[in-house]
Order: C-alpha cells, then sequence, then structure tokens
C-alpha cells in the first residue's frame, strides 16, 4: 500500500532518507513485527541494547527509542521502507507489551483531547474576553480604513518607491488589533509593486478586496451567518479545533461533516508570521469535494507528516464555519486504502475555472483553487510553460513551478491528468495522475 517513494517523502532530510534506506536490510532488525494497525521492530545499533522502533500506520505516526531529536527518524525510515519493499519479512502477530502500551497511550491522547473540547470555562469571562478583542479589532479597522483611503488619495504611482516599513508599520498595527489575518494580507501588498507589468490591477485588486473586508466587518450583523463566519476567519478571529469538534458534536449548524474516501492530492508548505505552515489538499472519491487541511508548526519543531500525497484513508472531516472553500479537519481516520488514481476524471479548463469563478462568488477573498484538470499537455509559448487541453484552452503554470520538464517528460506528448493550486493568475501543479501511477510534485 507504501510505495518506498511515499515513505522517504516523510524523511526531514536527505541524510536521514539517505540513512534510512542503509537501514532497510533484514539482518539489522533481530525483531520484527506487524498487525492491522502498526509495525515494530528492535534494530540493532552500536550498543548491547538495540533501539525499539514503531509505527501506527493509522496516520502514520513514529516512535523510537533512539536518541536522535529528527522526526522520524532513520529507524522509523528503515523499518517503514521494510514494510514498503518486503512486507513478508514482517511476520503477522499480536503486538508485544511496549506497542501495546504505545498505542493505548496514543489513543488515551486522543480521548482527552476530545474531552478537552468540553465546556469547562466561564461563558461569562469568555464573553468579557470577546468583548475587549472585538473593541481592539473595530480600532484596528478603523485605522486600516484610512490608511486605504491615504494610499487611493495619493495615487498608486507612489508606491513602488515605498519602503517595507510603510507596510509592515501598517501591519504591525493590525497586529496590535488582534487582526492577524489582515495583517497578512497588508505585508503581501510590499511585492506587487515590483511583481512587473500589470501590478497596478493587482494592488487595487487586493487593496479592493481588503476595503470589502472592512465594510463586511462593519455590517457584519446583517450577513448570513455563513458569510458572517468567513469574514471573522479572514480578519484573523481564532477558533481552535476543540471548539470545531464541540460545534459538531452539538451539531452547529454552521458546522458541516463528511465521511468518505479522502484521497491524498497535493501537499505545499509555506511560511507564515513566524511558523512553519502545510497546506495539504484531501479529495474526496464518493463526493468529489476537495477540502485543505492547514497545519502549523513553531520553531524547531516538526510538521505533521501523517496526510502523504498519493495515499487514502476512509474517514471523516469536520469542515470549519464560512464559504466558498472551508478547510477542514481530520476528525477520524479508520483505515487506510491506496490511491486510486486510475478513477479520478479530471475537467477540462474551462469547466474547472467556471467552478473557481462559482467559488468566489460566495468567498472573493479565496487564495487558493483545487483543479483536478483532465487531458492536459504542457506546452511552451510566449516564453513561458502553460497547460493546454483538448479544445485548446491554456492556463499559465507559476513561475514558481520548478518541474515544467520533468512534466514534459511524463507527459511524452500524451495527455495527463494534473492537480494543481490555482491563484487566480497561474496554476501550481502538485499531482500528476497517469493511468497507473500517482506521482506527487515536490515544492
Amino acid at each position: 500500500m507504501w510505495t518506498s517513494e511515499q515513505v522517504l517523502s516523510l524523511s526531514p532530510d536527505a541524510n536521514s532518507a539517505k540513512r534510512g534506506k542503509s537501514l532497510a536490510t533484514v539482518s539489522q532488525w533481530p525483531l520484527l513485527g506487524r498487525s492491522e494497525q502498526a509495525v515494530w521492530g528492535e534494530c540493532q545499533g552500536s550498543g548491547k541494547t538495540p533501539y525499539r522502533t514503531q509505527i501506527d500506520l493509522s496516520e502514520p505516526a513514529f516512535r523510537c527509542s533512539c536518541p536522535s531529536r529528527k522526526f522520524p527518524c532513520k529507524h522509523g525510515l528503515g523499518l517503514f521502507l521494510l514494510l514498503a519493499e518486503q512486507a513478508e519479512a514482517l511476520p503477522e502477530s499480536p503486538p508485544p507489551d511496549w506497542v501495546k502500551e504505545w498505542l493505548g497511550q496514543r489513543s488515551q491522547s486522543t480521548q482527552r483531547k476530545q474531552a478537552k473540547a468540553a465546556p469547562g470555562t466561564d461563558p461569562a469571562a469568555q464573553a468579557k474576553r470577546a468583548q475587549q478583542r472585538a473593541a481592539k479589532v473595530e480600532v484596528g479597522l478603523a485605522d486600516l480604513e484610512q490608511w486605504l483611503q491615504d494610499i487611493v488619495q495619493q495615487g498608486l504611482a507612489t508606491l513602488p518607491n515605498q519602503p517595507y516599513r510603510f507596510w509592515d508599520q501598517a501591519a504591525a498595527r493590525l497586529v496590535d488589533a488582534q487582526a492577524p489575518g489582515l495583517a497578512r494580507r497588508v505585508r503581501s501588498l510590499a511585492s506587487i509593486p515590483h511583481s512587473g507589468p500589470g501590478w497596478p490591477e493587482r494592488m487595487l485588486r487586493s487593496l479592493g478586496l481588503l476595503h470589502l473586508l472592512v465594510q463586511g466587518y462593519g455590517r457584519l450583523a446583517t450577513l448570513p451567518p455563513a458569510l458572517q463566519a468567513e469574514v471573522r476567519s479572514q480578519i484573523g478571529w481564532p477558533q481552535t479545533q476543540e471548539d470545531l469538534q464541540l460545534r459538531a458534536a452539538q451539531n452547529d449548524p454552521l458546522v458541516s461533516r463528511a465521511k468518505d474516501i479522502w484521497q491524498v492530492m497535493g501537499k505545499v508548505t509555506f511560511e507564515a508570521d513566524n511558523l512553519k505552515g502545510q497546506r495539504v489538499w484531501l479529495r474526496g472519491h464518493e463526493s468529489q469535494r476537495s477540502a485543505p487541511v492547514l497545519r502549523f508548526a513553531h520553531g524547531s519543531q516538526p510538521l505533521d507528516v501523517s496526510l502523504v500525497p498519493g495515499t487514502g484513508f476512509v474517514g471523516e472531516l469536520v469542515f470549519y464555519p464560512g464559504t466558498g472553500l472551508p478547510r477542514a479537519l481530520v476528525a477520524a481516520r479508520e483505515v487506510a486504502v491506496p490511491q486510486l488514481a486510475h478513477q479520478i476524471v479530471g475537467e477540462a479548463i474551462a469547466g474547472a475555472i467556471a467552478a473557481y469563478a462559482h467559488a468566489l462568488t460566495a468567498n472573493p477573498w479565496l487564495e487558493q483553487y483545487p483543479l483536478m484538470l483532465g487531458q492536459v499537455r504542457p506546452v511552451w509559448q510566449a516564453e513561458r510553460w502553460w497547460l493546454q487541453d483538448a479544445t485548446g484552452h491554456v492556463l499559465p503554470l507559476s513561475p514558481r513551478f520548478q518541474h515544467p520538464l520533468e512534466l514534459l517528460a511524463i507527459s511524452g506528448g500524451h495527455p495527463l491528468q494534473v492537480f494543481g493550486e490555482w491563484d487566480g493568475a497561474v496554476l501550481r501543479p502538485l499531482s500528476i495522475l497517469t493511468e497507473t501511477q500517482f506521482l506527487a510534485m515536490e515544492d
């Protein structure tokens, strides 16, 4: 079910991958075993006591008794490669006590997280904090509205000469006003005047979306509930996973759930507000619904590696309140399933863009949208790469996409199915689907 390529994609660095490959040898593991939920082994190191390594296949999650701080460590990678390449070398058997104990701890941890969702704080204190935050946000939005008016009155032609602090100071004021979503959008404006031909149109559109958020928040009470939630989310009002799960358990009409066979279609890593971020795209096999799952990590903390492009699982997603394309939380994963790439049928470019336009009507602040394109070929025209479908429609590829020649080689002149992120201007391919293969495109 797991391929060597998928296992190696979990490696924290090239050196760990190399060492993991060297440990994918049965002779170095005096003990090996597996069950439906887990695999485990003892790897002989330089000391007398072998390292105990175990993998929970439901995510996957790793644990090893070695002193490495890398996640997964070389032993975890080696054991996982053995499962992918020589599954017959891992006999099926009941887990030993040390594996049972770890799996039990993981189960208890999950239960504790669910229990934290139960109301345990003073509702009056929560309401007071919410009022205090709302007051700060209103002050910050009033300041932002004046800043936007000043830019328009002075004219866009002055913006290329503005130093970075012009944008950063405005963003910092929004951070102080507890509106981090708006602060991120303001900081992103700094690069637009230097983004090449057409920048005034792009700047005006971005300024207009900021203005729309300010106006929307000022009229929040008049908006439909789902749009209220979207505006608050765009501004930066937080909602914890525990709060979301509690609302789902209480059948909040703004929180939807969906059980399906979810295919992991692609992954993008990024940095945001001094955090490492990861956006993983899931696609429901039955519902054909796409959903982004966002994860973040502070400092040296590792990002979650459990959702690997090219894998799938039966499970339930819970969707955050919002409109257009709400992000999701993986609430339950029941069993892993093989990638069903051969059963996925992509759209023509015109149909995919029409779906994107419809999503924009519900959420004009949508920044990334998933496109599953069928029967497209890479072509080089007008000094850039494009994807062209059978009708002749084309979409430009993102200049950040580093593998256009690899895409061309895989196609061999034949049409492909390509999954990627569309930002309204360019497409960033994340995976390629052939009749027999799923190929993830690395960042």
